[in-house]
């Protein structure tokens, strides 16, 4: 993994895969990090870009609120500084939205994206609020959120353990400061003029974004394909991540960029 030391905050990165293959960069959601695509990782074949969100992980942790352009500006800077360009960009849950602002910001960036989990917005900010007041109150309900990642049967998850660390050690400032900034991001009218390659990969069994809702977001893409994995819930990366691998490489070998 690499610091990288930015002008204003340090974020945490680590690139893999060889050299020259076409890049794919990978951005996680609320209260995890970039070890959610740890078991994905080995099934790509590509130089694979993956990011901890400011808050998140290893990387910085600057006093709450972040703004959704913040992470978005984020993730730009790590691709320059990587060198990165004409990547195909997967944003899962709430890095979904950060992938689809970094889409209409540079599409000079941006080849293609893939969205698991995620929509235009995250429910309304009367939600958020209540949601961003416990946070600040009491922190994070972990059991709730393990819940909602992992399922009606999450007690028993296989990979209960590496989700519940992750958002164990997920720091206040990240949770209020990424809430913060879906509290009130909504890209219904932007992530609508988009024309690039789209893959939505809708977990059968989230609860967390139902696939009802997710089919919302690929109707609104023009051109954008679907595909259910079936069993999956929200994290189909890490809980069955050779269905998710199947899926993803099927369309980096459609839009040629295996």
């Amino acid at each position: 993994m690499t610091l990288v030391w930015l002008e204003d905050l340090r974020l945490n990165a680590e690139l893999t895969g060889p050299e020259g293959a076409p890049p794919v960069v990978l951005v996680h959601g609320l209260g995890l990090d970039l070890r959610v695509w740890d078991a994905l990782i080995p099934h790509l074949a590509n130089r694979c870009l993956r990011v901890d969100l400011r808050g998140h992980g290893r990387s910085d942790s600057p006093a709450p609120p972040y703004g959704m352009g913040g992470l978005i500006r984020d993730v730009e800077r790590l691709m320059t500084h990587f060198a990165l360009r004409d990547a195909v960009v997967v944003g899962a849950g709430e890095g979904g939205l950060v992938v689809q602002g970094l889409a209409v910001k540079r599409l000079d960036l941006v080849r293609a994206m893939v969205l698991a989990g995620s929509a235009t917005r995250f429910a309304n900010p009367a939600v958020w609020e209540r949601r961003l007041a416990g946070l600040k109150a009491q922190g994070p309900d972990l059991d709730a959120e393990c819940a909602q990642l992992l399922g009606p049967r999450w007690r028993s998850a296989p990979m209960l353990a590496e989700v519940s660390e992750m958002l164990a050690q997920t720091r206040p400032e990240g949770w209020q400061g990424v809430a913060a900034a879906t509290a009130t991001a909504d890209f219904y009218q932007t992530t609508a003029t988009l024309t690039l390659p789209t893959l939505i990969l809708a977990g059968a069994d989230d609860r967390k974004v139902p696939p009802d809702l997710q089919r919302e977001l690929a109707d609104l893409v023009a051109g954008s394909q679907m595909e259910l994995l079936r069993g999956a819930g929200h994290l189909s990366m890490l809980t069955h991540p050779q269905h998710f691998a199947a899926a993803l490489n099927g369309f980096l070998i459609r839009i040629g960029h295996r």
